[in-house]
């Protein structure tokens, strides 16, 4: 390799699905920059990513989350270009988006953002690798953001888990570190010692961040040799001081870590079991898969599987087996299962079938055929995968680079080729009962254990276990005929593309197929994507199914039935890449179906057939009737902003009740209730469906006629047609005109200390000309939102501004959530937010206003990527009843007409803090640290603001928007 010259190799030597027509080339800079350059003449948005291989595992000894403390201040300014958060404004007002995340070796820096704009993102991106800022000014408020981000992280149950992990590790490890950073790890102790964090931040940018360790990906519109060009300009100036990726060889666990049963205390209601075995990471071995062949095997939930046994004994509603944790030098198998009640008690019966089950798989050899199948499905997945957002993208092949030779840079490790049972004979191997770690969790261990994890105070108790103890688990087990899978008819061999009528036509609008009484059919056929697959939406509208918490408890688990009794069958499909689901929806149950279309009907005929010969079976339904319950209860474990826009949504959406009310009513049902239910609920339907993708017209309609045949056209049929009185639309609270509600709440958490804030204002119904004006606003004001309220103020970790649509009524939405401050001192900070955004609105140049309604516009006109993006954006319309499907290019014509006049008297007349047609809501709830302050906040509430005692009550006084929904039928 020549240093001083950009090395340049040749496209063929990358791996790239057939069906793909991008471009690729991989060059080095000067300076040793690995770069690998994409051009997609048909994407409408830019992206890059840069990936350094250093992360957590580097940080000083004492100073815990340095490293992504680093990744902070990075983004923060450069010398070149200092205003504070700059980058991220830049980038928010010109349509895109920045991150990055901190892993254990590696911290991944991203955008994406409109195509005018991209050679100045670049280049103000590329400033921070050469020259950043880290200004003494920024360092304090970057900590506490990090220490935000962390208290939100405190009550999570999955971070707990893992933390508890690492620490049960070797200390002389990196394993066994804290990588998030707090406060304390940043801050207080530092401090105490003399050390002056922001030299330490220097001293690591300067021994780590080198060019030769880094690795970009830059993806764009224009030809390789341009992109090239510009890379050279903007990338080679940053320094190359030839450091070697740090590596940390040696195994994090040592004996005294093996052999091990850990019962931990977590946050949330259910129990789970983690089995974990270190292993050899199976990345010196990715062609030949052998964790991804001994997940499949393991973690299969076909008949004769392990799951199939434990769910048959009622003992567990899932288990997953895969990989994890991995870096080179060390690996995880992972094996979890999440348990019911009983399964609780039988956890050594289940440990002792998971280890004959390994030992099944270990005396029964390796076989060609699974592999061959694992092979075909991978290879299908790969060779017609759809287009997902650059940012994505450039994300996932910039992680790659660091680990897999160029030729695999977008393969990775997903298309196993070479089959060799000796890898995985070693693999299954590893997984001995002298290599185990058992983690079980329960909030039945409370007052059981002894210990405490330091950093998430997770309560744990130790015990060593031996051989001998597995081995009479294994003895004492049920006696279940544990199976292989068998051979997967779902597997898709027709990769033939329909000819489609108007495939000379992109942008074709799905058209009304078919009407019926008893449903109706909106087609739209492939003239984009040209890939072997379909999207299916099927809402079966039930007037029954949410008119009661009871009922909405009913259909709930009517559905989470029909899910459970389909697993066994379905999971072949969802192996196969032929994915379905089940859920409620607004007005009934919701079925979709998306994957290669050459086996979709025979799924679609089996779903159909489970729902028009359901049955309650009483064993099943009382471990739903379980899974659910929990659910509900684990309701108040949420973070503070989700009952914030729960609380919100209560007060807005009609017919919706408050979690407890699910809960009281859960506790009374039994299967025989559900039993008698389901006719009533089925005995009145309607279905809209919507079909599009590689289907042609008489596939589509045959679909829908057979639904029909099915429920509708028996001699005594299942379902009937909806009465014209039955036609279930949603419906949404209006608020009063120059009125201000306030919501106060305690959170439902009383080991939360975090508040949160969503002040809520409600604008419009769906309406073109009025939309624009928001999303203009919004535009504008969300970056200033953010560093406002999050940088400058340091109110919390999360706090942002969004657009809020429901069932096509209009409204924005800020959220906030802070363990610094409560709601009301929160809610008045927006209040001061929306003058100063009052003052910035006025003081816009045209120029300014020119360009903000450019970006819109370039949004708006972004095109769909794959067949599911576009198939969501087409089904909102349908489920909406809006059913603008030329809604993108109606608002671009609105667009390029509106005045920056218009703006402000929009803004004037519905925003700012005195606007006289303004509708808004303070949904305030308090943790436990603010709680003292809720009276007092009630008692400063204005005597032209209203308190909302109870939120149905108060609902239930409102005025309705009508219904757009209803309107669409009227229509049709």
């Amino acid at each position: 390799m020549a240093v001083g010259k950009t090395t340049v190799d040749e496209v063929d030597e990358i791996l790239k699905p057939r069906t793909d027509k991008r471009e690729y080339r991989r060059i080095v800079l000067k300076n040793l920059i690995e770069v690998l350059l994409i051009s997609d003449p048909e994407t409408d948005k830019y992206a890059a990513s840069m990936n350094v291989s250093v992360g957590s595992f580097s940080d000083p000894d004492g100073l815990d989350g340095l490293a992504h403390f680093l990744e902070h201040m990075l983004f923060y300014a450069s010398e070149k270009y200092p205003e504070e958060d700059g980058f991220m404004k830049y980038v928010s007002e010109h349509g895109g988006s920045t991150n990055a995340f901190t892993s254990t070796e590696d911290t991944n820096y991203h955008f994406h953002i409109n195509s005018d704009s991209f050679h100045e993102t670049l280049e103000r991106f590329a400033q921070f690798f050469i020259k950043p800022l880290m200004s003494a000014d920024a360092t304090m408020r970057e900590i506490k953001a990090v220490d935000s981000e962390h208290q939100k992280n405190l009550l999570s149950d999955s971070r707990r888990m893992r933390q508890l992990q690492k620490h049960l590790s070797r200390e002389d490890h990196p394993y066994h570190k804290f990588s998030t950073g707090s406060l304390d790890t940043l801050h207080v102790r530092p401090e105490a010692k003399g050390i002056d964090i922001r030299s330490e931040l220097l001293k690591f940018y300067d021994e780590y961040y080198s060019a030769n360790i880094m690795h970009l990906v830059v993806y764009g519109k224009e030809n390789l040799d341009k992109t090239q060009g510009l890379v050279e300009e903007l990338f080679q100036e940053i320094r190359n001081t030839n450091k070697d990726i740090p590596r940390f060889p040696g195994q994090p666990c040592t004996p005294d870590h093996l052999q091990v049963l850990v019962k931990a205390v977590p946050i949330m209601e259910g129990h789970k079991l983690s089995v974990s075995w270190p292993i050899t990471p199976s990345i010196h071995h990715y062609e030949e898969a052998p964790c991804m062949y001994l997940g499949d095997l393991i973690g299969h939930e076909g008949e004769g599987s392990l799951f199939h046994a434990l769910k048959i004994k009622g003992w567990a509603t899932s288990l997953y087996a895969s990989e994890g944790g991995s870096t080179m030098e060390y690996s995880f198998f992972n094996v979890s299962i999440n348990l019911t009640d009983a399964g609780h008690e039988h956890v050594e019966d289940i440990l002792g079938l998971l280890f004959r089950h390994i030992k099944h798989l270990q005396q029964s050899g390796v076989s060609q055929w699974i592999f061959d199948e694992l092979s075909a499905i991978c290879e299908a997945k790969f060779h017609y995968q759809g287009k997902i957002d650059p940012i994505s993208y450039a994300v996932d092949i910039s992680s790659n680079m660091t680990m897999y030779p160029t030729k695999h840079w977008l393969v990775g490790s997903s298309l196993p080729w070479r089959f060799n049972p000796t890898t995985v004979q070693k693999l299954l191997d590893e997984l001995s009962p002298n290599n185990v770690r058992i983690f079980w969790k329960s909030k039945k261990f409370e007052g059981e254990t002894d210990k405490v994890e330091p950093w998430y105070n997770t309560a744990y108790s130790l015990e060593k276990i031996t051989e001998f103890t597995i081995q009479g688990w294994v003895q004492s087990s049920p006696d279940v005929n544990l199976l292989l899978p068998i051979p997967n008819v779902f597997i898709p061999t027709d990769f033939s593309l329909k000819e489609a009528q108007d495939k000379d036509k992109e942008d074709i609008f799905p058209v009304l197929l078919r009407k019926t009484p008893f449903s109706r059919l909106w087609y739209k056929p492939d003239t984009k994507f040209f890939k072997p697959k379909a999207y299916i939406k099927m809402d079966f509208n039930c007037p029954l199914a949410v008119s009661s918490p009871n009922a909405e408890n009913l259909s709930n688990i009517f559905v989470w039935l029909l899910v459970d009794y389909l697993n066994e069958y379905a999971y072949y499909a969802q192996t196969a890449g032929l994915y379905y689901g089940l859920s409620l929806s607004d007005n009934g149950f919701e079925l979709y179906l998306v994957g290669f279309n050459h086996k979709l009907r025979i799924l679609l005929e089996a779903v159909i057939q489970k729902i028009a010969k359901f049955q309650a079976k009483p064993d099943r339904f009382s471990v739903i009737k379980e899974t659910v319950t929990k659910a509900y209860q684990n309701h108040k474990f949420r973070q503070p902003y989700h009952q914030a826009m729960t609380y919100c949504s209560m007060v807005l959406q009609d017919n919706s009740w408050p979690w407890t009310e699910h809960l009281d009513a859960l506790s009374y049902l039994e299967a025989e209730d559900l039993a008698n239910f389901v006719p009533m609920l089925l005995s009145r339907t309607f279905v809209e469906c919507y079909i599009a993708g590689n289907v042609d017209k008489s596939e589509a309609e045959s679909m829908v006629k057979h639904i029909e045949d099915v429920l509708f056209n028996d001699p005594k049929p299942i379902c009937r047609p909806l009465f014209p009185s039955q036609i279930m639309t949603n419906r949404v609270a209006e608020l009063g005109t120059g009125n201000k509600y306030f919501y106060h709440q305690q959170g439902s958490n009383p080991s939360d200390e975090n508040s949160a804030l969503v002040h809520y204002i409600q604008v419009h119904q769906d309406d073109f000309s009025m939309n624009i004006k928001l999303q203009i606003f919004k535009l504008i004001a969300k970056q200033a939102t953010f560093h406002q309220l999050r940088t400058i103020e340091q109110l919390g970790y999360i706090a942002s501004l969004s657009q809020r649509i429901d069932s096509g009524v209009y409204g924005l939405q800020f959220i906030i959530q802070s363990s610094v401050k409560g709601p009301g001192h929160i809610d008045s900070r927006v209040e001061s937010l929306l003058k100063d955004l009052e003052s910035k609105l006025y003081n816009m140049s045209d120029e300014e206003f020119k360009s903000h309604v450019t970006t819109l516009i370039d949004m708006k006109l972004e095109k769909h990527k794959n067949l599911s993006e576009e198939s969501w954006f087409y089904w909102g319309e349908i489920q909406n009843g809006t059913l603008k499907f030329n809604r993108k290019e109606a608002e671009v014509a609105a667009l390029r007409e509106l005045k920056k006049e218009e703006l402000v008297d929009f803004f004037d007349e519905y925003i700012k803090v005195d606007a006289p047609k303004k509708k808004s809501m303070s949904i305030c709830v308090y943790g436990n640290q603010h709680l003292k302050e809720m009276a007092s906040d009630k008692d400063k509430i204005s005597s032209t603001s209203i308190e909302i005692e109870d939120i149905i009550g108060f609902r239930n006084s409102l005025p309705l928007y009508g219904s757009l929904k209803g309107c669409s039928q009227l229509k049709l």
